[in-house]
């Protein structure tokens, strides 16, 4: 296969692979599981930090267009997906019932994690307003495209820093984007399923919604393609972008979701695993 097919089928497995598994398991099992998932999010959060840090980002500092600009994109990648997601939160969260002051400002539940319960919500409510409920569906898949997009960047971005090889980095990434789909699956065909779709179909929705993995490994490559400096600013805005999603989301969410320390040396774990997996 060429450089470009080879991309796309990697990154489709990790994101309409691993959303669609997740979907299935979902369908499967249509029960909480969320310590389970918790452990799943905080062991990939701590590989994915360890495969940045040790790697993504010194390979931006490698291409010598200076530590300034390269902190300055990852900077971009932080505030832009922050941005992104607090809009969505604070549009959507007065619309849930549960959610009040005295709720965590990020996501304590399973469905909570892409903004389901949001979307079930409007199907609970079984009004006639249809638009409502396609909002709904619309802020759902955004709320997985924020995560997938800079994912697949990451994969894109260390595709390109390969020069069209796809290396030791790009295939931890793409199989660890591939494991964090999962839960994010799960999320999305649970409260689908609960609402009265057919499992084929949630299950088959649940899959396309990992489709923006491939838009943002395409991004991320072209990106990188430009040039030392557009390689630089790929990388470090998807590295940007996947600290966000690490500090900002994926832990405070498994530490919600399993209230024990359990969470922590998962991640500490991951992170040693991300080392190895680097270095050894």
């Amino acid at each position: 296969m060429g450089v470009i097919e080879t991309l796309l089928v990697t990154t489709a497995l990790a994101g309409v692979g691993g959303t669609g598994l997740g979907g299935l398991i979902g369908a499967l099992l249509q029960k909480d599981s969320n310590r389970v998932v918790s452990l799943l999010l905080s062991f990939a959060g701590g590989v994915m930090l360890s495969v940045v840090c040790c790697d993504l980002i010194t390979e931006a500092i490698a291409t010598n267009v200076g530590v300034g600009m390269v902190c300055f994109s990852v900077a971009i990648g932080v505030g832009i997906i922050f941005l992104l997601n607090h809009i969505i939160d604070r549009r959507t969260a007065p619309q849930v019932p549960h959610t009040n002051t005295n709720h965590p400002k990020t996501a304590d539940d399973l469905d909570e994690l892409i903004h389901a319960d949001h979307y079930k919500h409007h199907q609970d409510e079984k009004s006639s307003n249809r638009f409502a409920l396609f909002v709904a569906g619309i802020v759902m898949a955004s709320a997985i495209a924020l995560h997938n997009i800079p994912e697949g960047m990451t994969i894109g971005a260390s595709y390109a820093s390969s020069e069209g090889v796809m290396g030791g980095a790009a295939i931890v990434l793409a199989v660890l984007i591939g494991l964090h789909n999962i839960p994010e699956g799960m999320a999305v065909s649970v409260p689908l399923i609960s609402g009265g779709m057919r499992k084929l179909k949630a299950v088959t929705i649940t899959a396309l919604s990992g489709l923006p993995t491939v838009v943002g490994a395409l991004l991320g490559y072209w990106l990188g393609e430009i040039g030392p400096l557009g390689l630089a600013v790929s990388l470090g805005f998807a590295s940007g972008a996947m600290l966000y999603v690490v500090f900002g989301e994926i832990l405070p969410q498994a530490i919600l979701m399993y209230r024990s320390k359990l969470p922590a040396f998962s991640a500490i774990f991951g992170i040693l695993a991300g080392v190895l997996i680097i270095f050894g």
